[in-house]
């Protein structure tokens, strides 16, 4: 929406309940051949694609094969995918996100750190200009967790909707400047929120998504069970590992309906009965597994 070209490739959810291919899958084709994707670059000046799909990096698919049903995420293989994807569709300046926290790839700052580190090695070793950002990775960002509900609060941010997620429209606007300013706009930040209000991100967003393809319409699963809280207090943390489960229990992927919604947030005080978030399925098998298993753990610590 900018003006500037930025072709995104991206990979199917390994070890997550949804990854971006799968989350704009929703909206739009991700599937393509590189001469469809061409079009679709010189047309938008953008796009949102499966890298998989364009062979881009051929071993690295074969890996990610073998990875997703394993659940398996090597950091040497998370290096190599990132950056081989990239550098094979000649990206000049590359955003990397790399959050922290106890239960994600970056434990420590020390190894968010080691990881930043490793990413600017090889961008310089490959002639990319490579900025990687620190981020806080001890709750989910957004409120939904799983194909088609990440879609919607990525959608009710680009709409201005008063209901999106204030904590990913932040981080947004904050990626978004930091790009704008690498491109060479000066006040990055300030430019980014400018064309997100004035909805011309939105209307960018919208061309994507009809050049690629539109989707049919993606059904939220009928199958829902509203999780509560068992006590009164202060949520003091929220398990990424266990909500990420819960979603992917529920057939998050695969089924691109299937996830839960978020509706209480770390550090809020909670009262016994609260719901703390909503589960949704395509099957009520798989719903029932997900009761099943949140009986034993809800995600969420409450003193």
């Amino acid at each position: 929406a900018a003006g500037f070209t930025i072709p995104k490739t991206s990979s199917r959810a390994i070890t997550s309940p949804a990854g971006t291919a799968d989350t704009m899958e929703c909206l739009a084709k991700v599937e393509m051949s590189e001469k469809k994707i061409r079009s679709v670059v010189k047309k938008t000046k953008a796009c949102i694609v499966h890298g998989g799909s364009m062979h881009l990096a051929p071993a690295d698919d074969k890996i990610i094969e073998v990875e997703h049903p394993l659940s398996i995420d090597a950091e040497g293989q998370l290096l190599a995918s990132v950056m081989a994807k990239k550098f094979s569709v000649s990206a000049n300046h590359v955003l990397i996100d790399i959050p922290m926290g106890p239960e994600v790839k970056a434990k420590t700052k020390k190894e968010a750190k080691h990881l930043k580190k490793m990413f600017e090695l090889i961008g310089r070793k490959l002639g990319m200009d490579v900025r990687v950002i620190l981020s806080d990775g001890t709750q989910p960002i957004g409120n939904g967790i799983g194909p088609l509900l990440e879609a919607e609060d990525v959608m009710s941010v680009l709409r201005n909707d008063p209901l999106a997620p204030q904590d990913l429209r932040d981080k947004s606007v904050v990626m978004a400047g930091i790009l704008l300013e690498m491109a060479g706009k000066r006040n990055g930040r300030k430019v980014a929120i400018e064309i997100l209000n004035s909805g011309k991100a939105l209307q960018k967003m919208n061309e994507i998504i009809k050049a690629q393809g539109k989707q049919k319409q993606v059904l939220l699963g009928q199958q829902r069970y509203k999780v509560r809280a068992s006590k009164r207090g202060t949520i003091t943390s929220i398990s990424n590992n266990i909500i990420a489960k819960v979603a992917r229990i529920a057939g998050a992927p695969t089924d691109k309906g299937a996830g839960l919604f978020l509706t209480k947030r770390r550090l809020e005080k909670v009262r016994k009965g609260d719901v703390l978030y909503t589960i949704y399925a395509h099957s009520e098998f798989k719903l029932q597994l997900a009761k099943e298993f949140v009986r034993k753990n809800k995600g969420f610590t409450i003193i």
